[in-house]
């Protein structure tokens, strides 16, 4: 079962991946969640660049004795932050293949909330 889940997850995020593309004024944010953190970057795929990151392992996050859920919105509002500093306001949203529910949509709520546009 678990074979055939992440096989599933790979194939959803091949095809999305062909569709979204980043560039240097509209980056992908691009999301990895694991079982216990979540990961954001913004990437320029035309020059393969990551331009800022953020995760739920930096220390004022990760001290934090909070829901998964809490610390992914955290995550999304630093990384926000990151892309105003960057001159970024605009990003397209690559959720990696999970479904958009729980931490993935936490994460993106808390980066639309630190100003982010999809």
């Amino acid at each position: 079962m678990a074979k055939s889940k992440v096989s599933r997850r790979d194939k959803i995020r091949k095809r999305v991946r062909g569709v979204i593309s980043g560039t240097a004024q509209r980056p992908r944010l691009s999301v990895y969640r694991s079982n216990k953190d979540i990961y954001a970057q913004l990437i320029d795929d035309a020059n393969g660049v990551t331009l800022a990151s953020a995760s739920s392992r930096a220390t004022e996050i990760l001290d934090m004795k909070d829901t998964k859920v809490a610390k992914a919105a955290l995550v999304g509002k630093k990384i926000a932050e990151l892309a105003k500093t960057a001159g970024i306001e605009q990003v397209v949203f690559d959720r990696g293949g999970y479904l958009y529910h729980g931490r993935v949509k936490s994460l993106a709520d808390g980066a639309r909330e630190g100003g982010l546009q999809f």
